[in-house]
């Protein structure tokens, strides 16, 4: 069994805090907490990556298609997609990605 590890939260962007939860090189969940009006900067990344609401409402975008999500909404984004989002009420949002995001560790 693969000790427990804690990671530190950190904020990537204002109004924004992401703390990894698990990780192995094939899979990673990661928690990102979100303050109204923050936004998670359009970006593209070669992982595939698993979104559920936890809490919130959020509007994401993913390849230029515009829609909103609330608790218990799950969706996947493609690898290499153009995606992002702005926080429309605060909440949490659980990301999956396969394989690990290395930059987050």
């Amino acid at each position: 069994m693969t000790p427990v590890r804690t990671f530190p939260e950190v904020s990537p962007d204002t109004g924004v805090l992401r703390r990894v939860l698990s990780d192995s090189p094939e899979l990673m969940v990661v928690s990102f907490g979100f303050e109204e009006g923050a936004r998670g900067a359009l970006h593209s990344h070669p992982h595939v990556q698993s979104t559920y609401v936890e809490s919130g409402r959020f509007r994401f975008s993913i390849s230029g298609e515009e829609f909103e999500v609330g608790p218990g909404d799950s969706f996947v984004i493609p690898s290499g997609a153009e995606h992002g989002c702005v926080c429309l009420k605060p909440g949490r949002l659980i990301d999956t990605f396969t394989p690990r995001r290395d930059d987050f560790l």
